[in-house]
């Protein structure tokens, strides 16, 4: 049994009120802001995800519509992938394949600005090896084929390391370091699994044979 009275427990009540009822009061608000702040941040990541998968499969259709969709049209739709997200996978995709018409265009430093994007920081590993060998081939095609072979140095995954070695010896015949290409096209073929696909590298090594005869 209580030995208060009612005045003084609505007293002490008051008293404690005014020491612990703002924090009460603070720290409640403060957790029903972080839920629906969590929420809210759980329906914008999502509304990002549709956003940026259906841009990305309009430009998709768009970099192979028959109909010749314009290199301008390809633009804008990356230009909102990347006011949305400029590093998700999506948009480094995006890159490209915008990247990939620019070749077809003979734009090859426009190409090159893309894909380095892209190189520079991936959203992971298989984009980055990606976008290095095609960074690697557009620098090549366009006479840069010391700053390509620097791009393929060392290792890369597993699963696209004959197609590295193979594009290496590819820049090191154009820069006429033939030994050193055939070793690259040798390493190429002994990391291919299936021995079908070992055809042109045969070939390529053929032609270096009848270079030196």
């Amino acid at each position: 049994m209580s030995h208060y009275t009612e005045e003084e427990q609505i007293a002490q009540f008051k008293d404690w009120w005014s020491r612990n009822g703002k924090p009460l009061l603070v720290g409640a608000i403060l957790a029903v802001a972080l839920v629906f702040g969590w929420q809210g941040w759980q329906k914008r990541q999502a509304g990002q995800a549709e956003q940026l998968s259906a841009t990305y499969q309009q430009l998709l259709e768009a970099a192979f519509s028959n109909e010749g969709t314009s290199a301008g049209d390809m633009l804008k739709l990356l230009q909102t992938l990347e006011s949305v997200k400029p590093d998700h996978a999506y948009t480094q995709y995006a890159r490209m394949l915008v990247a990939r018409v620019a070749v077809l265009e003979d734009r090859l430093d426009d190409a090159a600005a893309l894909l380095r994007q892209v190189a520079d920081k991936p959203a992971n590993p298989v984009l980055g090896e990606l976008s290095r060998q095609r960074l690697a081939r557009v620098l090549a095609a366009g006479d840069k084929a010391e700053e390509a072979l620097t791009l393929l140095s060392g290792k890369g995954l597993e699963a696209y390391q004959a197609a590295r070695d193979e594009l290496r010896g590819d820049v090191l015949v154009q820069l006429g370091r033939t030994d050193e290409a055939r070793k690259a096209y040798q390493a190429a073929r002994d990391n291919l699994d299936d021995g079908s696909a070992a055809g042109s590298l045969m070939m390529k090594l053929d032609d270096l044979s009848s270079k030196d005869a």
